[in-house]
């Protein structure tokens, strides 16, 4: 995918997940371009490594801060202490409009993960795309085992929350599997 094609993505990915109820601070661009890229794959490009709150991709950071400076995204201050929203800008909106055959392929995949991500706040957002991670990198491991792995990477993440993560993932999978082949 082109890179003008990535951004009218994640436009319309930010869009998706605001009109969802998200925050659409950078983490939540983060996990949903990985739910995105990882799950339903959506050819974004973008390597994700495990970093310090999940899923994290270097390479998208620097492109949001390069599509903000090109002007297809806008910071949006909030009050303290949360973070800038990321919004698309009037040439974000006018470039959505120049990809509708990538859009229209891609649509499915972004309304679901919008869907399945809505109004996560960013702890939330943090287990589910590590639940995801480690649900990718050993498929075959038990919920338990997953859940233990969400662990040694996350120990201030508890039993519990790390068990229903992989939970909501495996659920969330299984629906994506639909999509993907449709």
């Amino acid at each position: 995918m082109k890179r003008m094609q990535k951004a009218a993505v994640l436009v319309s990915l930010t869009k998706r997940l605001a009109e969802k109820g998200s925050w659409c601070g950078e983490t939540h661009v983060q996990k949903a371009t990985y739910f995105l890229q990882e799950l339903l794959r959506v050819p974004c490009g973008f390597e994700f490594v495990l970093y310090k709150y999940g899923p994290f991709s270097f390479d998208l950071r620097d492109e949001l801060t390069a599509l903000c400076a090109d002007g297809v995204f806008e910071l949006v201050p909030q009050p303290a202490p949360y973070g800038p929203k990321i919004a698309p800008s009037q040439l974000g909106e006018k470039l959505e409009k120049l990809y509708p055959k990538t859009l229209s392929e891609y649509g499915r995949q972004l309304s679901f993960v919008a869907e399945k991500l809505d109004d996560k706040d960013a702890s939330e957002l943090e287990r589910l795309a590590t639940a995801l991670f480690v649900t990718l990198e050993g498929p075959a491991q038990t919920v338990q085992e997953r859940a233990q792995r969400i662990r040694e990477f996350k120990p201030h993440v508890n039993e519990d929350s790390a068990r229903d993560s992989v939970r909501r993932v495996d659920d969330i999978r299984q629906e994506a599997e639909a999509i993907r082949h449709s």
